[in-house]
């Protein structure tokens, strides 16, 4: 069918393989709305729920922006995808937030993943049928600190998924859906220790909560990659012009597990899982592993990633990412750099797989940049 080369470039975007003598792996619509969209956070392993402040914070933890220390600022990135396959395969994001005084900040930020032109045809000799396929993503968030020290976000989403094949269906439209997340985020006073100063940071994300896609009244429908991010980070502040940032992040996607629910020896859309709401799934999602707690804990991942700045105007990054081999294998470590001229961010990054399972970004280079602009707040 002609929604096989579709469905193919699909499974490439989280490669999901399993030799294990069963195969639970969670899968979701729309994957790309996790895939780490900054160079920043990309090279210290995915990591940004609790990282300081940054153009960026939209995609990881938006209550970082009401801690954030310039008034304004625009990201922009490019970040190239399958680039040892096709060339035309992509993940652009823009960014904005405005801090609009010491308590409250603004942003919005755009995502759009090109799938690039495919040629469709039935026989070798057919004239092709040329399609783009793509999907957008558009979020508006509101952060508020509610004390000097923590702070709170509420974002919107709106999520358009143009996967259908007119051809194959002649009234085939672009699938919707709208999302919200809820996130939250701390950072310490300056602490002074024995021979540095230190300061402690956490931040949570419970992101992309919304009903199911559904691309036509007869197909499947596809849960959100329904998110639980936590992450604690630490900064060793050496002397005036080294710093040494840490910082651990546990992940958890809050959608059933597939199971064999009915006996009948395969895992369907007859099954419970299925058919639950997202609401309801989201809270089974902890406790409904057939193997139990044992398998619950392999649907967490895991990450650590390390970022040094020297004079705030150079940075180098390096992270690890982890996966349970039975729930999607995805392994790997990555490194980064970052360069800072007056109001200018350039950010890169770069992963390589340490697992079998190859990932989609493998030897790409991940670029962004951002501008700053506006007058600056004392954070520290």
């Amino acid at each position: 069918m002609k929604k096989i080369i579709i469905a193919s470039l699909l499974l490439l975007v989280f490669v999901k393989t399993n030799a294990q003598e069963y195969n639970r792996v969670i899968t979701t619509g729309v994957p790309f709305l996790l895939i780490a969209g900054d160079p920043r956070a990309a090279g210290m392993g995915d990591i940004g729920v609790a990282t300081s402040a940054d153009a960026f914070s939209q995609q990881w933890n938006p209550a970082k922006y009401a801690f954030a220390i310039s008034k304004q600022g625009v990201g922009l990135t490019y970040t190239p995808y399958l680039s040892k396959l096709v060339n035309d395969v992509f993940l652009g994001n823009l960014t904005y937030y405005n801090r609009l005084n010491e308590q409250s900040a603004v942003a919005g930020s755009l995502r759009y993943f090109s799938l690039g032109e495919i040629e469709l045809r039935d026989t070798p000799d057919q004239e092709p049928l040329l399609v783009k396929p793509n999907e957008l993503f558009l979020d508006l968030t509101y952060a508020l600190r509610l004390s000097e020290r923590f702070s709170m976000a509420v974002t919107g989403r709106y999520l358009r998924s143009d996967l259908k094949i007119q051809a194959s269906i002649e009234d085939a439209t672009a699938a919707s859906s709208f999302a919200v997340d809820v996130s939250g985020y701390y950072q310490s006073e300056e602490i002074a220790y024995n021979d540095f100063d230190g300061r402690w940071r956490a931040g949570f994300n419970i992101s992309n909560v919304g009903p199911k896609l559904k691309y036509d009244q007869t197909g499947q429908e596809s849960s959100l990659p329904i998110n639980l991010g936590l992450g604690a980070g630490f900064d060793f502040i050496l002397d005036e012009y080294n710093k040494v940032g840490v910082n651990l992040e546990v992940n958890k996607l809050l959608v059933p597990t597939p199971s064999d629910s009915n006996g009948d020896g395969i895992i369907n859309r007859d099954d419970d899982y299925y058919n639950q709401s997202f609401f309801s799934g989201m809270f089974s999602s902890f406790g409904d592993a057939p193997d139990g707690f044992s398998e619950e804990l392999k649907e967490f991942t895991w990450a650590l990633g390390a970022e040094y700045w020297y004079q705030d105007s150079f940075a180098f990054r390096v992270g690890y990412f982890n996966e349970s081999p039975e729930k999607g294998a995805r392994q790997f470590a990555t490194f980064g750099a970052g360069f800072k001229y007056t109001a200018i961010n350039i950010d890169i990054s770069y992963l390589f797989s340490t697992s079998k399972v190859r990932s989609p970004l493998e030897g790409t280079l991940r670029f962004g940049l951002t501008f700053n602009f506006g007058d600056e707040y004392d954070e520290y």
